[in-house]
């Protein structure tokens, strides 16, 4: 009898709790629809007293009928918006006054990062870069000039010897006489690339660095290039062995000077001749350089750049073909007939 008496309590308990929240939300839900209903009647009254003065002399309308037979807005407000558009006076402001007013408003300017990727595959340019010699290295070792040539060229091979100890630790098949062959063929091959547009191939034999320099400008342009016979022998004259971002990150550039002969041509996209001839061969000095990633087990030897001594002859100037207007023609007329003669430019005094 106890336990029955006990559980009788504890159902009404729990049935007086429960109608006390149903209460509760209640009058919960009541204030909120009353809150509604009295900002929507602020809304409706400026309406009901503008339509009742527009219509003097008529029955009075009612609140009901005014909202069917007249279309109207009514602004209800909803959720926060936590992004304001900016202003128009924001678009004349400079950089730096937005940002003293964003911190004025309490707004904290996210910092901008000037980021920049990088390539370990390959270094960012060439390190301690050979001086070729003026003259090639022709000058007579009894002059002043020749004797300063001697004493650099002692100081280079003696650096390049500590480069090439290094190269063979983890290239213990490397010779620099065997070496200035396999550059030439690469250089050869690279260039067949280029002219075929093979740019799988071309990425193989180039370095990222030398890839853009390479292509930049090539397109819409026919390319005609051809090896024809090598001169000298080509040698190694430099060798460098630096490290990047971190010790014992190694890369190995080796510079190579060949002598040989060669034809090119560059022909636009209308296939007019822009540079070269290709029944012309010409005599070309030049120093290549050759990189690897040596810690890289799979790295290959690369065309990296190339070194242009400032001796060197200026390059032959683009040839340009340009339009002459000529007179316009009638549909029944050739040119031919009319024996048109080209104008030409008239003396132009130049003063100083």
């Amino acid at each position: 009898m106890c336990f029955a008496f006990k559980a009788k309590k504890a159902v009404k308990e729990q049935a007086l709790v429960n109608s006390y929240r149903c209460r509760q939300q209640d009058t919960f839900w009541r204030r909120r629809i009353v809150k509604m209903a009295t900002s929507i009647c602020r809304t409706l009254v400026p309406l009901h007293r503008l339509s009742s003065c527009v219509s003097k002399g008529a029955e009075a309308i009612t609140l009901r009928e005014t909202r069917c037979a007249l279309p109207m807005v009514v602004p209800i407000r909803t959720k926060k918006r936590y992004f304001v558009p900016p202003s128009a006076q924001t678009q004349t402001m400079s950089q730096t006054e937005q940002e003293a007013r964003a911190r004025a408003a309490g707004i904290v300017p996210r910092q901008q990062y000037m980021e920049r990727s990088i390539n370990i595959s390959c270094t960012a340019g060439v390190f301690d870069p050979y001086i070729p010699p003026e003259g090639d290295a022709r000058l007579s070792s009894l002059s002043k000039e020749g004797i300063k040539q001697r004493t650099e060229q002692i100081k280079q091979s003696a650096a390049s010897q500590l480069a090439i100890r290094k190269i063979k630790d983890y290239d213990p098949d490397f010779n620099t006489k065997d070496f200035a062959g396999r550059a030439q063929e690469i250089f050869i091959e690279a260039h067949h690339a280029l002219t075929n547009f093979n740019k799988v191939k071309l990425h193989s034999l180039v370095t990222e660095r030398c890839y853009p320099e390479m292509v930049r400008g090539s397109r819409y342009k026919t390319l005609r290039w051809r090896f024809i016979e090598s001169l000298e022998p080509p040698r190694v004259v430099h060798t460098r062995c630096p490290d990047m971002v971190s010790k014992g990150n190694l890369y190995a550039q080796v510079t190579v000077r060949m002598h040989s002969r060669q034809t090119l041509a560059i022909y636009d996209r209308f296939g007019r001749l822009m540079l070269g001839n290709e029944d012309e061969p010409r005599d070309v000095l030049e120093y290549l350089v050759i990189e690897r990633h040596l810690i890289n087990p799979y790295g290959m030897w690369r065309l990296h750049g190339k070194i242009v001594p400032a001796w060197a002859p200026p390059k032959d100037s683009i040839i340009k073909t340009l339009m002459i207007p000529g007179p316009t023609l009638k549909p029944e007329q050739e040119f031919e007939d009319l024996h048109y003669e080209i104008p030409k430019p008239k003396a132009v005094q130049w003063h100083k």
